[in-house]
């Protein structure tokens, strides 16, 4: 098992039972004590856990949601291949709805010479990029601004979803657990998602690899709602495996 599985496969232990040991993880994954300290240091050093004698626990709480300019520096590369890839399934026509978040913000970036779309979005972000193609219809839901987050939620928010139907809706969430499905960390921006969900005809999920295993504050959907899921090859092929026997298609980039 590789670093990076491994790094996953601890985050994933920590949403489950809010602590991991250092000699515990020895013996599941047949690796060293020093090389688990130094899985625990790395993952400290990027903020993901909490060191305490013996193991780590979870660095935050499922509620607290990193502010977003924290997050948009966090694996910046990973997220430019992925909307580079959503990209290609993009047509000039379609309708879509784009989610909040930064994950969503890149792929706004790379669609936004496209012609003849139609986005429907609660990201005043993602709205004020698009604006700047003439070519293309941006409807942004009324709502109640998030500060920080500059996304709008609400009643107003979920009903637009409820009064327009669209082609495509490219999704981010907090986290995806095969068990959870996909969760988020408010829960009026999960609401959202939930009436984006209900008004898309294909729904494809945008999320880099470490967002998989973690469980966030409130429910969005069953992994079963999406059409495919675009994220980072660091994926584990475990992972991969359980979502395409569920019917769910998995591009790594």
């Amino acid at each position: 098992m590789r670093s990076h599985q491994r790094h996953q496969a601890i985050l994933h232990l920590l949403e489950i039972q809010n602590s991991v040991s250092v000699s515990d993880l020895v013996a599941r994954f047949g690796v060293s004590e020093m090389t688990v300290r130094r899985d625990l240091d790395a993952l400290e050093k990027q903020g993901l856990l909490q060191r305490v004698h013996g193991g780590a626990i979870p660095a935050r709480s499922r509620g607290y949601e990193p502010p977003f300019l924290n997050r948009s520096l966090e694996h910046r590369e990973e997220k430019r291949r992925i909307a580079r890839k959503a990209v290609e399934f993009v047509h000039d026509g379609d309708s879509l709805a784009l989610d909040v978040g930064t994950t969503t913000l890149e792929v706004a970036q790379a669609i936004k010479d496209k012609h003849n779309l139609t986005v429907i979005t609660p990201s005043y972000r993602i709205a004020g990029l698009l604006t700047e193609n003439p070519h293309s219809r941006v409807i942004l839901t009324g709502g109640i601004l998030r500060p920080g987050e500059l996304s709008l939620v609400g009643r107003m928010a979920e009903d637009a979803f409820r009064n327009f139907f669209v082609d495509k809706l490219f999704l981010g969430v907090g986290g995806i657990d095969l068990d959870a499905g996909l969760t988020e960390y408010n829960i009026e921006d999960a609401l959202v998602k939930q009436a984006m969900l209900r008004s898309a005809r294909e729904v494809t999920v945008v999320a880099d690899a470490s967002k998989f295993g973690r469980v966030a504050f409130a429910a969005v959907a069953p992994l079963e709602k999406i059409t495919r899921i675009i994220t980072d090859d660091s994926l584990s092929p475990d992972i991969v495996s359980v979502l395409q026997e569920r019917d769910i298609e998995v591009i790594l980039v």
